[in-house]
């Protein structure tokens, strides 16, 4: 029978089988010892050293290859995919070796050695004794290594990292065909924990702000050993007690305790419903945590207890909208394709480095206004998911799924694993089980049954719609117009600045019944030294010609985007826009939005012009481009200019302001001004007419508007280029970006 803690203290009162700091698990990040073979052999000796987490590219001194997997070349070259089998370089194993002191006075104590990610194949030895291995790269890997320690003594223990090239077929690892490298190597946390027989293996917190509870779901883990004879017991009682604080104050605020009959041998499944009062929501805008003490009781006394933060907030689809915490919501953001970036040459550990990611992950976005990631083709270590609970940043997030995946029942496991490992994480708020294809198995089989695990997230599967799968709640559609695969092609004319265009991919999503959220759009891709990259080397020679700077790259790609991303969201019809890519590999077939050296994190200027059109509102020109767009006729001097304005308001109240707008000519000299007072309805999309005189003078115009809301800072610009009259080269005034102290 369940007991609802009201007080600070359990109805069992017990004494604990060892002292707290016998309980405290030891954390074995750091410096490794570190060797590669050809062979499955240990080495004889270790000649390098390496830090855990990272990869084999952070080893000292260097891999003896590691000059191919980290290629920088100095002019590009067009490509369109790579397999993961065409490899330059010769597969090794890599062998990561630490000495351990295990203290005498636990002796007695289950210890259980957990690699939280680890890729690509993982077995583990322990003073010589092999402990089993793993073919799971992206969740945690437990092991029970007690009957293999030395207790007051050194112990070693030697992990042995395979190559991605020999992941088997299996393994639902998943292949990238924009990647060239796949790097091996022990990328999370490493830990060894002390635990009586009974240890709290997974805990997966699930938020209910409807019914003002959380459902706490625990895998017990009993290390007692599997009975042996008949009639030798089989199971164990014991009591599970959980009290929930909030995470700043330490203030108590609910708890429960349930008696519980666990199977020697093997984890077994509890699930406890927890009322809490006067509960505060979770948010990006206010990122309120909570944190739940789960204790085990057995033979009474305490055997094990572990702390999980948790947010309450209810995420949910209604119709063809997201909506947290019962308001609707819209999404606004980019993508990190990490695993590419683990390719680029200056990735270092800066994965690792928790300053360089809260600025990364945290910090400019906020300065953006995006409350939302696509963590793309490949999670990310799990203090990347801390920050986001802790600073407010909502997560679709995706598994390493684009093309080959693995066997049914070894994804079913491995997917089962990521949502008991990660789903306590308030900012992962979709699980995206496939990238740009179709999985009848997991869209029509799996999915429903961790629905079952995990009710409170929507799940994508990447091009699978409601015509390919039962119960479809969101769909990806990725719009990438404009689209130059050679310098011969002549693509179809596209209209960049008309926010009316309706290519299929866009009607498609419209008469669809589900949510739609545009994770992917822009191809106009540039490496951070200006040059296209390997998929946009006949986009750029298209619109530029074949002998553009570096700096008219860079103003194209800002201007691009920004026209994309206005189009894109002055649809009434999309549920998010995440543009695609803020972070990935310099040199590889696509490209993000930093310039130099990706460790200082300087802005190119696409993250600047982002921050007008992410703004959560502000009035867009709907007007066709006439600068890059190819065959647009001018316009006549002195002729009205008809078009209209898009206004958006993505906040839950009506926002009224000052919309300016001018003509500026090539010089920067403004022809035109005119104002307007305009109300926005809260969470909706208008549209205004408006007409204007254009000047005599031909030449090129940049036209500009400048909305200022009530009580906001600033204002947030929207701008088209157009032609007037009829000249053999028109030039056009550019306006600077912000100063880059703003970010």
């Amino acid at each position: 029978m369940y007991r609802l803690l009201l007080g600070l203290s359990f109805f069992i009162i017990a004494v604990c089988a060892f002292p707290q700091n016998r309980n405290k698990p030891i954390l074995l990040n750091g410096t490794w010892e570190f060797e590669q073979t050809k062979s499955a052999f240990p080495p004889s000796r270790f000649s390098r050293k390496i830090p855990v987490p990272g990869l084999i590219h952070l080893a000292n001194p260097k891999v003896e290859e590691y000059h191919k997997f980290f290629k920088r070349p100095e002019q590009v070259n067009a490509k369109m995919e790579h397999s993961v089998y065409e490899i330059d370089y010769v597969p090794r194993y890599n062998w990561y070796r630490k000495k351990v002191i295990i203290p005498a006075d636990v002796k007695g104590l289950e210890v259980v050695l957990t690699i939280k990610k680890s890729q690509y194949v993982t077995q583990v030895f322990v003073n010589g004794i092999d402990l089993g291995s793993s073919i799971e790269c992206y969740t945690p890997i437990d092991i029970a290594i007690t009957r293999a320690l030395k207790f007051g003594a050194e112990n070693e223990i030697l992990i042995k990292v395979g190559d991605r090239y020999w992941l088997p077929s299996q393994a639902a690892g998943g292949t990238d065909k924009e990647k060239e490298h796949y790097l091996p190597g022990i990328w999370d946390d490493v830990i060894i924990s002390f635990t009586n027989k009974i240890k709290v293996n997974r805990a997966l917190l699930l938020p209910s702000l409807k019914e003002s509870k959380v459902t706490a779901k625990l895998l017990l883990w009993n290390l007692n050993h599997a009975q042996v004879f008949y009639g030798e017991t089989m199971q164990d009682s014991s009591v599970v007690a959980v009290k929930i604080y909030e995470n700043r104050t330490r203030k108590l605020v609910a708890g429960q305790e349930l008696p519980f009959v666990s199977i020697r041998d093997r984890n077994n499944e509890l699930t406890l419903n927890i009322p809490i009062r006067n509960v505060h929501p979770w948010s990006p805008e206010d990122p309120f945590l909570y944190v739940a003490e789960i204790s085990v009781y057995y033979k009474g006394s305490l055997s094990d207890r572990i702390e999980k933060k948790f947010g309450m907030r209810d995420f949910e689809r209604r119709g063809k909208f997201f909506y947290l915490n019962g308001n609707k919501y819209l999404l606004r953001g980019s993508n990190i394709t990490l695993q590419r970036f683990f390719e680029d040459p200056d990735c270092s550990n800066l994965a690792w480095d928790t300053t360089w990611v809260k600025k990364m992950l945290i910090e400019i976005p906020k300065k953006l206004d995006w409350n939302a990631m696509r963590i793309c083709v490949g999670i990310a270590p799990g203090f990347w998911y801390d920050l986001a609970d802790e600073y407010g940043l909502l997560f679709q997030n995706e598994w390493l799924y684009w093309q080959n995946h693995g066997w049914d029942e070894q994804i079913k496991k491995e997917y089962t694993n990521w949502v008991w490992s990660d789903g306590s994480h308030p900012s992962i708020a979709i699980w995206d089980g496939i990238n740009e294809n179709w999985d009848n198995y997991i869209g029509n089989v799996l999915i429903p049954e961790l629905k079952q695990l995990d009710p409170t997230r929507i799940w994508d599967a990447g091009y699978m719609t409601s015509t390919s799968m039962h119960n479809d709640d969101m769909d990806e559609p990725h719009p990438y117009e404009g689209v130059n695969f050679s310098a011969d092609a002549n693509p179809p004319k596209y209209p960049l600045g008309d926010l009316s265009y309706k290519p299929d991919i866009i009607k498609q999503s419209e008469e669809a019944s589900s949510a739609q959220l545009v994770n992917e759009y822009g191809w106009i891709w540039l490496w951070r030294n200006g040059q296209p990259s390997k998929l946009t080397v006949g986009m750029y020679e298209h619109y530029l010609g074949k002998n553009s700077t570096t700096e008219q790259r860079f103003a194209l790609q800002a201007y691009w985007l920004q026209l994309e991303t206005e189009w894109l969201r002055s649809n009434r019809n999309f549920a998010g826009v995440l543009a695609f890519c803020y972070l990935t590999n310099n040199y590889g077939y696509t490209g993000d939005w930093f310039i130099g050296d990706v460790k200082d994190l300087q802005p190119s200027p696409v993250l600047y012009w982002f921050k007008d059109c992410f703004a959560p509102v502000n009035v867009f020109i709907n007007l066709e481009d006439e600068r890059y767009v190819k065959d647009v006729k001018s316009h006549i001097p002195g002729e009205d200019l008809h078009f209209t304005l898009v206004g958006l308001n993505d906040l839950q109240n009506e926002v009224h302001g000052k919309l300016n707008i001018q003509l500026i000519n090539s010089k920067g000299q403004a022809v035109f001004n005119d104002s307007l007072q305009i109300a926005l309805p809260a969470s909706d999309r208008m549209t205004i007419p408006y007409a204007f005189k254009l000047p005599e003078v031909p030449g090129g115009y940049l036209l500009k508007t400048s909305f200022h809301a009530e009580g906001a800072q600033g204002s947030k610009m929207s701008r088209r280029y157009i032609k007037v009259g009829q000249l053999m080269e028109y030039n056009f005034y550019e306006l600077p970006v912000t100063d880059s102290k703003t970010f």
